[in-house]
Formats: structure tokens, sequence, C-alpha cells
């Protein structure tokens, strides 16, 4: 059953964003093969219906041709059921149908599940193998080297690192990072302006003044941190001296010292072949006290940025690029290493260089570098000293790989252990069934065979099998989010980057359209469709950095509220209409919900709130099912029995929004109550609850809303006020026409609304109240046509069937560092690394998909005894995770 499936002869609605049934999951998959001819049902029943799945089902094909004459040639005969093509008499045409058929069949056995899942992980294996080759594991140095010397333009003040991920660093973190520290700065006057951009990052509103030729001090008492800037325009003896002095200092030894000279030289010199001889003995003269400073602090030698030559002044007129390259040649080839044989400590910084590339035509004078160009360049300095220290999420450039904590390794030893134990139960099982085989009497000639068929797979061997299986997929998810294997990218948007794939998507599911199964208001199928959808406009929207568009942002958040609508809707009716209250219900649904989150907070070391919709569809299922579970238990079979308890089940109703206005508007109420141990190891991020609490306000309505359509809705289905046959309106004509022209109005309404919003604390007010329009406007402008609720997009449906394990897998093997940034598995090729790394997401979402079903089978059995011994077990299994958290900290 989806989500809204209020059909109570059909499994129960798992959740908002995973509405399988808890029937087999094979059973629920076949219904996608197209059905077969007598001829082909031996071999079908051969193939496990799982691993042959097709990947989007296709139009079911006739299932024979009729053994009656032909007609005449001029008649043409009508399409077999469910079958787009017309089976004409003509020979010839009944053959290409016959052909399309058995190619389409024969495709959809190459092109399956099994054999993409297949392909999936040859495609980590490799990816694995060349990243592990080219950066080696542990990449945290070689980001460093390439922040700084290699990156290109994302957009005009957005610059990308190679293979990592650069943080905007804010005034705190930067003071926070550079508290007790002396950094330096010691050149001309383009190092003093990367000094004033360094200097602003900490302090905003620092200007430039003071004598330009002269050393200019800074210092944050506050911070106890100081940065200096001393002047030295040229490469010679007294910067020498100045290095000397720093090195050998017993006060204030700097951490950090970033220098750079050329232009000078250049300008003094008139560009003369001596100076350039000059300066690099100079340099060569330095290196060595640059190399023992490298020891004890962290030494950038700036390369010369190139000049915009339209711009120069006359006085100016022999700094040219092509003495500016041959100046860098020098001391890159001094200073980097390459002649000697240890690779040297001084960090040549390039990168400044390859930015004013870029922007150096915004020069005022043609030398001096723009705004735009100095602030990225000292980001990257901060970057570079701070991000091991600060450790940003969205940071990833020179961070070391984190250690794995106590719980990490326990669970790795589990998983190895599974994967030992499924390996070894393989190996017993293939040479039982080795000596089993049938073999040949010598005597008689004639062949024995065994007494039994082969049993089916015992319990322990799909538990032993699911969890090797997710310890390979935990191992990628580990490689992927948390080592230094894989690269890292940021985030940029642009409006084409959002909404061509929408458009994409758009016409493959319209493309893949078929007749449901039934034409109720929103039936399995069609709420299928609407999480699938919704879902990859969501990854859309998480990919492409869509968040900083404010009408965009506004849009999802009606998408989110949508999820928890369904979640409300699905739960109450089938709590109303089947009143099943038992352990085994909210045992199952509460495994499938959390159990993959779970596992990814020991794998990932994350805390349950960061995946924080699972927590929220979870909180909101328990309130919906204590709401209803509680005395009196009001049903429909009940209610209809007395109109009497109709009143009762309003007063809950009251009741239940009551509670969500009162901690709604009481904060201090909210969190005491989320605050207390140990319900605040579930609700807390980074030691508070508020993330919980805004997260919750936000769509507090959406639950009780779907609820109370669903209350109005089965209330009119079962007055026979609805008409759901096969394409007839869901009302009169008169009135399907009126409430179809409201919900469109309604519709467009909100979307003018939200795209007229001044921020995002403004329209996340309005919001709660608001989001209903549209959802509601949605479901109607869906099921009021007779025609719109007899199809559905098959696309669509195929991923609402794994939507929650593609909104939760999302956050480490498709997007990285925790949502903030980009996996890159091939760099260089942006459209190519999305196609793979989506592919590869897919297919290990599917996976988990039918992991979690498998273990909910075995793990959540339906006998009482045997469930109340798992759940004491389970119960003992968080309390170990609680202490072990509790003595790693």
């Amino acid at each position: 059953m989806s989500l809204g499936d209020p059909n109570p002869d059909t499994a129960a609605a798992l959740g908002p964003v995973n509405g399988r049934s808890s029937q087999d999951p094979a059973e629920e998959e076949s219904a996608e093969l197209p059905p077969l001819k007598p001829r082909d049902l031996a071999k079908s029943n051969r193939r496990d219906s799982d691993s042959e799945q097709p990947l989007l089902s296709a139009a079911p094909e006739p299932s024979s041709f009729p053994s009656d004459p032909s007609p005449p040639p001029s008649q043409c005969c009508l399409p077999a059921p469910g079958s787009s093509i017309a089976r004409c008499c003509h020979g010839g045409v009944k053959m290409a149908a016959l052909a399309y058929n058995l190619g389409k069949r024969e495709i959809n056995q190459h092109f399956s599940v099994r054999n993409a899942k297949v392909l999936a992980l040859g495609a980590v294996l490799l990816l694995s193998a060349c990243h592990a080759v080219s950066w080696g594991y542990s990449r945290g140095d070689a980001t460093c080297d390439y922040l700084i010397s290699s990156g290109r333009f994302l957009g005009e003040n957005v610059w990308q690192p190679y293979s990592c991920m650069m943080h905007k660093y804010k005034a705190s973190e930067a003071k926070s990072c550079l508290a007790d520290q002396h950094v330096t700065f010691v050149g001309d006057s383009r190092i003093r302006q990367l000094f004033y951009a360094f200097v602003k990052i900490i302090n905003p509103y620092v200007k430039e003044e003071g004598n330009k030729h002269a050393d200019i001090p800074f210092e944050d008492k506050a911070a106890r941190l100081r940065v200096d800037f001393l002047w030295h325009p040229e490469a010679n003896n007294s910067m020498k001296q100045c290095f000397q002095s720093l090195r050998e200092s017993t006060t204030s030894k700097p951490r950090m010292v970033v220098a750079g000279a050329a232009t000078w030289s250049i300008k003094i010199n008139n560009g003369s072949v001596e100076s350039l001889a000059q300066y690099k003995v100079n340099v060569t003269d330095m290196a060595p006290v640059l190399e023992k400073m490298a020891e004890t602090s962290d030494v950038y030698w700036v390369l010369q940025d190139p000049v915009y030559e339209p711009l120069i002044s006359e006085s100016r007129k022999m700094i040219t690029n092509e003495r500016i390259d041959a100046y860098n040649e020098i001391a890159a080839g001094i200073l980097n290493g390459t002649h000697k044989k240890s690779k040297s400590k001084i960090r040549l910084f390039s990168a400044s260089k390859l930015i004013s590339e870029e922007t150096m035509s915004d020069s005022v004078d043609g030398l001096h570098l723009p705004e735009s160009s100095r602030d990225i360049s000292a980001m990257i300095l901060m970057n570079a000293y701070c991000n091991n220290i600060i450790k940003p999420i969205d940071g990833s450039c020179c961070q070391s790989t984190p250690p794995l904590t106590l719980i990490q390794k326990l669970a790795a030893c589990f998983f190895a252990l599974s994967i030992v134990g499924y390996a070894s139960l393989t190996l017993i099982q293939r040479n039982q069934h080795r000596k089993s085989k049938t073999c040949s009497d010598i005597e008689s000639g004639e062949e024995k065979k065994p007494a039994t068929a082969t049993p089916a797979a015992s319990n322990l061997e799909i538990l032993l099998a699911s969890l090797c299986k997710l310890g390979i997929i935990m191992a990628y998810f580990y490689f992927c989010d948390r080592a230094n294997l894989f690269m890292k990218e940021n985030k940029f948007y642009t409006h084409s980057s959002f909404f061509i794939p929408i458009i994409y998507i758009l016409v493959l599911g319209v493309f893949y359209n078929e007749n449901t199964k039934e034409t109720k208001l929103l039936n399995r199928e069609q709420t299928d469709e609407w999480k699938g959808w919704m879902q990859l406009v969501i990854l859309i929207y998480h990919i492409s950095g869509a968040s900083s568009f404010l009408p965009v942002y506004m849009h999802v958040r009606v998408l989110v509220a949508a999820y928890l609508f369904q979640t409300g809707y699905g739960h109450f009716s089938y709590f109303w209409l089947k009143g099943d209250f038992g352990i085994y219900r909210i045992s199952q649904v509460l495994f499938r919900l959390n159990f993959l989150v779970v596992v990814l907070c020991i794998i990932m070391d994350r805390p349950y709130q960061f995946y924080y919709f699972v927590p929220l569809v979870t909180f909101w299922f328990m309130v919906i099912y204590g709401s209803l579970a509680i005395w009196p238990q009001i049903i429909q079979k009940k209610a209809n029995a007395n109109y009497l308890w109709h009143l009762g089940l309003m007063l809950k109703f009251s009741f239940f929004l009551l509670c969500i206005c009162f901690l709604s508007y009481s904060q201090g109420s909210f969190e005491k109550i989320f605050s207390l141990w140990p319900i605040s190891k579930l609700f807390e991020l980074n030691g508070s609850v508020y993330e919980w609490w805004f997260r919750w306000k936000l769509d507090r309505y959406a639950v009780f809303y779907g609820m109370l359509f669903a209350f109005i809705y089965l209330a009119l289905q079962k007055r026979q006020v609805l008409s759901e046959g096969k394409g007839e309106p869901l009302f009169s004509t008169k009135v399907s026409n009126v409430l179809l022209f409201v919900s469109v109005v309604s519709f467009l309404t909100y979307s003018i609304w939200a795209s007229s919003c001044k921020n995002k604390t403004e329209c996340n007010e309005m919001h709660p109240s608001v989001s209903v329009v549209q959802i509601l406007a949605f479901v109607l402008i869906r099921n009021i046509p007779g025609y719109a609720r007899s199809v559905y997009s098959s696309f669509f449906a195929w991923f609402g069937k794994i939507s929650l394990e593609l909104f939760i897998c999302q956050y480490h093997i498709w997007l990285a560092a925790d949502t903030k940034g980009i996996l890159v598995l091939i760099p260089g090729n942006p459209m190519l690394n999305i196609i793979v790394s989506t592919f590869i997401f897919v297919c290990a979402a599917h996976e988990i998909s039918h992991i979690t079903n498998n273990l909910a089978q075995i793990l959540v059995p339906k006998d009482n005894s045997a469930l109340v011994k798992r759940l004491l077990c389970m119960a003992g299994f968080f309390f170990g995770l609680l202490f072990l958290s509790a003595f790693q900290n």
C-alpha cells in the first residue's frame, strides 16, 4: 500500500517517503514485468522476480494473437488490452508488432535491476581503484596543494578549487581559528592588498588607511591574535634579514608567513636582464632561511599575478606579463624543490595568479588586484590554515581523514564477520550440494536423483546475505563522505542547472504512463507517482543548490509538507479502517522508517537528528498512533454503529490541534520536553534541540491537514457521494468544474505569493498555514477528472517506491560533505560525473530498500512473544549505543 492508500485490504502505509507494502518485495516488483506467453512461462518461473525486474515497467504485450482467419487487408483489429499497438491484419505488420514486443522483453531480460546493480558495483570498484592509485588513500596534503595552486570559476565570484570544497569563513570562525596566533605578510603593495583582505575576514570594518609604504600592524585583543604587514617590496637582502628575524623571534614567532615580490624589481631596473639574474641570486640566497622557517611555520610564496597591460600607466609599462612569467619561473624553480632530493616545505601560492587571469580586467590601474580577486585569495589562505582546525562540514580542502570512533570500529568488525559468515555458509552449502548431485549407478547405468528438492533459503542465509550486502554498501558510504578517497566540489546555482533537469524528468514521466489498477482518489499507483516526482525534484533542488533562489525554496518546502500530509492521510486511513493498533504494526513501521538512518548514524558518526526528516516522520507517526490508540479507540466500524463517536473523534482532533498550537508558540516548553534524557539524544544536534524545534514548527499543521482530509474523504466515500469509476469525474460535472477552477486559481495564487516573498524568515512564518492550499489544489486537480485518475506515470512510481532510501542516501553518496557539496567520481567532466554517480546512487538505494524489506521480515516477527523478545534485545542494543557514545565522547 502506498502512503495514501486507504484500502483496508492492502498493506499499511509505512511512511511519507516509503510507502512499500509489507508483502514480499519480490511479489510487489513482479507486477512490473510484461506478461509472458505460455511457452515462455516455464523459463520465466525459473527467474528470480527481483533480479529480472526491468528498470522501468513497459507496456504489456498481448498474450497471444487470435487464431481466427485474418480479416480483409482494409480492416484493422483493435489494439490488444493495455497495448498501444494495433494488431493490423496484414501479416508483415503483425510480425513487426510481435518482433517489437519480443525485443522489448529481451531488453528487459538483460537490462534488469540485478544487471544494473552488478554494473554499478563494477563501476564503484574501478573508480575506487583509480582514485586510490591517483591520489592515495590520505589526500589531506594533496587537497591543500590543489587549493593553493589550481581551480576554476563557477560564477563571477565563486572559485572552485580542484578536487575539494572551500569554506567561506565568518569573522567568529576566523577568530576562533587564529586565537593566540601571529600571522605575517611580507612584500609589496600586492601583498598589502592580500593582507587587508585577510584582516577583513577577521574584522569586516577595518579600513585601508595609513602610510602604504610602511609596516602595518593589526591586533584583536579579545581573540589575542596579531596580523602584521611588513613592507619589503623587493626580494633582496633586506627581505632575507626580515625572515631571519621572524625565525629567531622568541616573543611572537609567526604561525603563518605569506610573502612575495617582483614588480618593484622590474620597475626600478626597467625590466633589465641583469635585474632578473640578481632576482635569481637573491631568491636562491633566501631559500634556506625560508626552508628553516617552514619547519615551524606555514610559509607561502605568492607567485606574481599578471597585469592588464591596456590599463598600465606609462611609468609602469616595463611591467609586462612576459617579464612577470620569467620572474615566476625562477621563483618556482628555486622554491618548490624540483631540483632537490626532497620536496620543499615552502608552498607556492599560484591560485591567486589563476584567479587574476580571469579578473584583472576589472583592476583600477592594471597592476593592483581587483577586490573580488584578493578576497578569494585571502579566503584560500584562511582555508589552507584553518580547515584542519575548525573542520567545517563544507570545507574539505586541507582536512585530514577523521579517526574512526569506537562505535565505527565495532560496526566494521560486525559487518566483516557477517561477510565471513555468509561466505562460509555459501561454501558449506555448495559442498553439500555437490555431494548430493545425481550420480550414475555403475552396475545398472541408471541415474539416481536426490530424494528431496533443494530447500528454500533459510532465515539465517537471508540475514547473512542482507548484512553482507549492507556492509559493502556502507563501506562505499564511508569512503565517499568520510575518507579522502573521492573528490568533492562546492554547489553553484544557476537557473539552467535546476530547471533543465526538471523539464527532462517531466518529459520522461509523461512518456512512461500506464493505466491504474484502480481509480480511487489517491490510489496506490498515484501516491507512488506523487512521492516519486516530488523526490526527484528535491534531489535536483539539493544538487543544484537551488535553496539560494527563494521561489524554488518555497515550492520545495511545499513538497516536504506534502510528504507529511501523506503521512497523516495514509496512517489515519489505515487505523480508521482496520483498527489495527497491535505491537507488530507499530514495530514494522518504525523499523522500516529508521533502520537505514540508525545504521548511518553508526557508520557515518552522525546524530539521529542530522537526518531530520526521518525523526520528523517517526515523531508524527507516533503522535497519530497515540492520538487514535488511547481510550476511547474510535474506528470507522464503531462510528458507523453510533454517530456520536464522530463527535468523540472531532474532540480528539481539536485536542490534537490545541497541543500543536501550544507547543508552536511556547518554545521554552517544547525545548524542556525534548531536552529530557534519553529523548534529548534523539533530537539534539550540536548540543541543542533548536534545529528540531525549527524543523517541527515549519510543517506543524501538515499532518493534521492530512488526517482531516482522510476523514472527510472516507466519510464522503462511505455515503457514496463520490463517483470513482473509470473515466468518471469525482463529483457531478458542475461541481467538478467549479472545484477545478478554484483549485487552479488557488495553486497559481500560492505560486505568485511564494515568488513575491522578500526573505525566508517572512515566508517561513506563513508557510505552515498556507502550504495546505497548494497541496489540496494539486490533489483535486489530479483526481477530479476521471481520465487523470485512471493513468499514472510508471517512471515516477518506480522512484516513489524507494523514495525514503533516495532521500537518505543522497546525504553521502550523491551529494558530499553531508549534503553541502557534490561528490566527484569523474573529475573534469561534470555531466558524465552526474550520470555515473546518479546511476550508482539509485542502484544502492534500490538495494537498500530490498535489504530493509528482507530484514524486516526476519527481525520483526508476527508472533507477539517472539516480537517482545526482539524488542527487548533492540532496547538493549540502543542503550549499549548510548553507553558507548558517552564513553567515546
